[in-house]
C-alpha cells in the first residue's frame, strides 16, 4: 500500500513540475542557454533538497521572504531569469517541487538533444576503442546519441553490464555464471 502512495506522490510531483520545466526549457532553448539553465536548476535543486532548507520552506514566512532567502543562498548561481523562476514558484508555494522540475527539465534536454545516458560497469577499465564500440552499438539500438557513464566493479571478474532507463544487458562473467547456475537447477 505504501508503494502505491509513493508512486502517486511521484506522479503528482511530476504533474506539478512539468509545466515549470517545460516553460524553463522552452525559454532556455529560445535564449540558447540550455546548459546554463541546467546548471541553475541543478544547483537550486540541491539547495532545496537540504534538510535545513526543507524545514525553512515549511515555515509561515511570506513568499517574497522565502524566495529572497533561496536566491541569496544560490547567489551568483542564478541569473535574473532563474531568480524569476524561484519567485514564481515561491508565490505558487511550489519551491519544494524544484528537484522534480530539474528532473523533468533534464528529460526535455535529453529529448532535445536526442541523447540517452548509458551506464557501463566493467571489471577492468575500458579503452577508447571498446567505449566507441559500445557507444556505436547502443546508438544503433536506441536510435539516438548516447552518453556513456563508465565505472568499475572488480566483483564482476570480467565483462560489462550496460544499463539504460529501459533495459539491462549483463555480459559480465558473474552474470553468465548466475544464469548457468540457474539453468543447471532445472
Amino acid at each position: 500500500m505504501q508503494n502505491y502512495k509513493k508512486v502517486g506522490l511521484m506522479s503528482e510531483l511530476t504533474t506539478i513540475a512539468r509545466p515549470y520545466a517545460k516553460a524553463a526549457f522552452d525559454f532556455a532553448v529560445e535564449q540558447s542557454a540550455v546548459d546554463k539553465w541546467a546548471e541553475m536548476l541543478g544547483f537550486s535543486s540541491e539547495v532545496i533538497k537540504d534538510e535545513t532548507v526543507q524545514a525553512f520552506l515549511k515555515s509561515s514566512l511570506s513568499a517574497n521572504k522565502l524566495a529572497d532567502t533561496i536566491i541569496a543562498i544560490c547567489g551568483d548561481q542564478l541569473d535574473q531569469y532563474g531568480q524569476n523562476l524561484i519567485r514564481l514558484m515561491a508565490e505558487n508555494k511550489r519551491l519544494t517541487v524544484l528537484p522534480a522540475v530539474y528532473q523533468e527539465f533534464q528529460h526535455y534536454v535529453e529529448e532535445h538533444r536526442k541523447t540517452a545516458e548509458v551506464q557501463v560497469i566493467s571489471a577492468q577499465p575500458l579503452n577508447a576503442q571498446q567505449e566507441e564500440k559500445i557507444a556505436v552499438a547502443m546508438e544503433k539500438r536506441l536510435a539516438r546519441k548516447v552518453k556513456l557513464n563508465c565505472s568499475l566493479d572488480s566483483s564482476l571478474i570480467a565483462g560489462v553490464i550496460i544499463r539504460t532507463d529501459d533495459f539491462v544487458i549483463d555480459g559480465s562473467s558473474r552474470g553468465q555464471l548466475a544464469r548457468l547456475a540457474n539453468e543447471l537447477q532445472l
